[in-house]
């Protein structure tokens, strides 16, 4: 199931900000047992690396991932670390 889902983001964030670098990790085995794990939707980390987040600041960089993502986070995703930078901040 999670599989699917990691595509999904992929695919939205791909979408959207045409990355350089894209990385998504699954780290829901880590919250087995959490109350927010229960309703079946996955924990995730990402970090983007995009054109796109050039001069915005950390939080209109994760607005820009939300709003990507759009509704996963209400169907899919329970919990998302995101490290958003630019080109060359990393």
């Amino acid at each position: 199931m999670n599989e699917r889902r990691i595509e999904t983001i992929r695919e939205r964030l791909l979408d959207a900000l045409e990355p350089e670098l894209l990385e998504i990790e699954d780290e829901s085995h880590l919250h087995a047992g959490h109350a927010g794990a229960r309703d079946g939707r996955g924990h995730f980390r990402v970090t983007v690396v995009s054109h796109a987040f050039g001069g915005a600041s950390r939080i209109a960089r994760h607005r820009l991932i939300y709003e990507a993502l759009g509704t996963l986070m209400e169907t899919d995703i329970h919990a998302l670390t995101i490290q958003a930078f630019a080109p060359g901040e990393i």
